[in-house]
């Protein structure tokens, strides 16, 4: 997915009301920020940080710029806009450039699957089972290499994985899809610590047989790119890779 205007650098300013961020344009232009991001963005929006802005010239905008991406001290990037991970990767899964869901032509998002949900992708393929597919974006990092989903309590999340768990019991397929958005990780957990529900309602989805799968991307401020090698999921902070389901559909 490339981004529709080429970024620009900035500092970071500050973050606030969750939606803006105040930031400083390299020509000493102070400006105001859409921020893509409902999240807690644990360790992404720091005072100072050099961050990346989208530029848009729409009239119907009235804060000309969005933050699209954190770049760290060490080169590596992280993507902060939440939109992108189902952008990248409606790409991806149109172009069957994922080996897990390359066996499904048929890509439908925003698809209404429960009373107060709708699943990111529902996929499709003559002689398959219904695949139910939701997408969340992981941004947070608390160890060196290892990405953790949530940083913050999440009650949306945790409805998701059970109405995943439904379509399971009404023999279709579903899938928990997690994209890292950053390019220091190689390997993921559930933060249990931060929100203990959710990590529940993740157990209880696995035994119910949801499939969990994870990939990175490759960011650049050009563009941010599905991987299409999953990464190891472990059970947690301190745990070996789980299980996940087989990599062809």
């Amino acid at each position: 997915m490339k981004f529709a205007t080429p970024l620009v650098p900035a500092t970071l300013l500050r973050r606030y009301k969750r939606f803006l961020a105040d930031c400083r344009l390299e020509d000493g232009r102070e400006i105001t920020a859409h921020c893509a991001n409902p999240g807690s963005m644990m360790g992404l929006a720091e005072p100072g940080m050099r961050i990346w802005l989208e530029p848009n010239d729409d009239p119907r905008k009235k804060l000309k710029f969005g933050w699209r991406l954190v770049e760290h001290d060490s080169g590596a990037f992280t993507g902060v806009d939440t939109s992108v991970p189902n952008r990248a990767l409606r790409d991806a899964l149109s172009a069957r450039a994922l080996p897990a869901f390359a066996a499904y032509d048929r890509v439908r998002p925003e698809v209404k699957f429960a009373e107060k949900s709708r699943v990111d992708f529902l996929l499709q393929g003559d002689g398959l089972p219904d695949l139910y597919l939701e997408v969340k974006s992981v941004t947070l990092c608390r160890q060196p290499g290892l990405a953790e989903f949530p940083d913050s309590v999440t009650a949306r999340g945790a409805r998701h994985l059970e109405d995943l768990s439904r379509m399971i019991g009404e023999g279709h397929r579903a899938a928990m899809l997690y994209l890292v958005q950053r390019t220091d990780c190689t390997q993921m957990t559930i933060a249990r610590d931060l929100d203990p529900a959710y990590a529940a309602a993740f157990d209880a989805a696995r035994a119910a047989g949801v499939d969990i799968t994870c990939f990175a991307t490759q960011i650049t401020p050009a563009e941010i790119v599905v991987d299409p090698t999953p990464l190891p999921v472990l059970a947690d902070v301190n745990g070996a890779p789980l299980a996940l389901f087989a990599q062809e559909a």
